[in-house]
């Protein structure tokens, strides 16, 4: 790798797994932590004035964005100032700005895959920032990539996945919607993504945009949840699992959280050569290290 990688947010799931996956082949990344609880636009313009790298990989609000149950709006505001302030300085710096995004920025409503193509249209104050980020970040840093992905699943104990297990552990009922569709993403099949992607970057390819990324097979909530207690059975003696299926209409994130969020990846794998990777492939690793952290 030719490129300085500089990471924001290598302390989150992804940016541990984006830290791991990269030293398999040798690919190293710059990353600082923020002088206080978050990074900002002050404590950014200092970064980039002592440090210059070619490229951001910018999960510095990873956990708000793909993990949190409820993100409060005024975050969210704070955060957008930070990104615009990001993509200010990539575009002044010449720096490559990758920028992640999510399935949330479309509202449901379109039974079919969602392609890179189709008109935004988010359902809450999450999808709402997200798609405000993805302008800014177009509008200013025109070296670009902007990664939407499906529903990431990592080894957090306070994730999407910790808080289905934690509640499984507990005996609690699970309910599940079962006409609820969209893509798992195993973390580190998302790392493979973001590298993969900075490798051609790194040979000039001047590949900017916006790029869908779901694991192969889309499925349901109530599925998905099925699979991981299948596979958590496999690693751990777990009380029986009272799983409940639940009407989309009937979940109470339903007004915020997309019906159909399944993404369409013709486009990454056209340009980047990215093959979507089966889900349900990565399940047992992730299971098997959540367990493994818990027991430390």
């Amino acid at each position: 790798m030719r490129m300085r990688l500089m990471l924001l947010g290598g302390g989150s799931a992804l940016g541990q797994s984006l830290i791991a996956k990269g030293a398999e082949e040798d690919i190293g990344f710059i990353a600082p932590r923020p002088p206080g609880p978050f990074w900002d636009a002050a404590s950014l313009t200092q970064l980039l004035d002592d440090i210059r790298p070619d490229a951001i990989v910018n999960l510095a609000f990873y956990y708000d964005w793909f993990q949190n149950s409820r993100v409060d709006e005024g975050r969210l505001a704070a955060q957008k100032e930070t990104v615009e302030r990001l993509a200010e300085l990539c575009q002044h710096h010449g720096i490559i700005l990758l920028q992640p995004s999510s399935y949330r920025v479309f509202d449901g409503s379109r039974v079919t895959a969602y392609s890179e193509t189709d008109e935004p249209q988010p359902l809450g104050p999450l999808g709402r920032a997200l798609l405000d980020m993805e302008q800014v970040v177009r509008s200013l840093c025109p070296r670009h990539v902007i990664l939407r992905t499906g529903w990431i699943l990592d080894d957090g104990r306070d994730g999407v996945l910790g808080r289905f297990l934690n509640r499984l552990e507990k005996g609690e009922p699970l309910e599940l919607a079962d006409d609820r569709r969209g893509n798992p993403c195993p973390v580190d099949d998302v790392a493979r993504v973001i590298l993969a992607i900075l490798k051609q970057l790194d040979c000039a390819a001047p590949l900017w945009g916006t790029y869908h990324y779901g694991a192969q097979e889309a499925t349901t909530v109530l599925a998905l949840g099925q699979c991981m207690v299948a596979e958590a059975r496999n690693l751990r003696n777990l009380p029986p699992a009272e799983i409940v299926p639940l009407a989309h209409a009937a979940c109470a994130d339903a007004a915020v959280e997309p019906q159909h969020g399944v993404l369409a990846c013709r486009k990454i794998l056209n340009t980047y050569g990215i093959k979507p990777r089966a889900w349900r492939a990565g399940l047992p690793a992730l299971l098997d290290r959540y367990f493994r952290q818990g027991a430390n």
